[in-house]
């Protein structure tokens, strides 16, 4: 079950990416964390961006409002999603699992 929190400035939940992946998509939930599929190599900071971009694509949100939080060398990273609450984020998620 995917474990979404509110902070004072937003939401935060937990990702598991898989770079070099055919497509980028979601592939489900692996423990608390979100499985997401990238196609971007995990160099130069390149998954991260994607990252970024594929969720701000996925919530509807701006680009700017989706940092990582942790793990920026890690593939498990804890993304921050500001001016959101955790009920938000997960009904847009909703669909997309």
């Amino acid at each position: 079950m995917l474990k979404i929190s509110d902070t004072p400035s937003g939401a935060t939940f937990t990702v598991r990416l898989r770079p070099r992946a055919k497509k980028n998509a979601v592939t489900g939930e692996l423990g608390d964390a979100l499985k997401i599929s990238l196609t971007a190599p995990p160099v130069e900071g390149r998954a991260n961006d994607a990252c970024i971009e594929f969720l701000a694509d996925l919530l509807k949100l701006p680009r700017s409002s989706i940092t990582i939080a942790a793990g920026q060398t890690s593939r498990n990273k804890v993304i921050r999603i500001s001016g959101v609450s955790a009920a938000e984020v997960a009904a847009r998620l909703r669909g997309k699992l």
